[in-house]
């Protein structure tokens, strides 16, 4: 498994059930034509040894969570890097960055708690179809 996870690339984790964090990754994806991210759910088998290799909890799968090398950056602080890492106008939001972080995060935490109730769930984790691109579905990682 450890094969399939790129080195050279940023990861993002997401709630693979959760409609809000699958459209945050849909957002994502068409503003990140080099590919610089990749995406794997909290769920998958990849997700699950990305935490526990960064010592993050495996049972709470509440935060998107950015992986970057060595470090790992979670809820509003992985949201902050993953929009400034976009360019253009996203930069915007590099300032965010020095808000003090439980500030920050106090919206992210209201957002996160009712985000099935606001925005609904799947069953199951929705991965590219077949109709996408080869390169697209690599960018994904289960």
């Amino acid at each position: 498994m450890r094969d399939e996870i790129p080195d050279d690339r940023s990861i993002i984790l997401f709630d693979g059930v959760c409609n809000l964090c699958n459209g945050f990754v849909q957002f994502v994806v068409p503003r990140d034509p080099e590919g610089q991210f990749h995406f794997a759910s909290l769920q998958s088998d990849v997700g699950q040894a990305l935490l526990a290799d960064h010592d993050l909890p495996t049972d709470e799968l509440e935060s998107v969570v950015l992986i970057d090398g060595e470090d790992s950056y979670v809820k509003s602080a992985a949201v902050v890097r993953v929009l400034a890492s976009l360019g253009g106008v996203y930069t915007l939001f590099s300032p965010f960055r020095y808000l003090p972080r439980p500030i920050r995060d106090l919206g992210y935490d209201l957002v996160a708690a009712n985000r099935y109730r606001l925005f609904g769930k799947k069953e199951q984790c929705q991965l590219p179809s077949q109709s996408e691109s080869a390169e697209m579905r690599a960018r994904f990682l289960e």
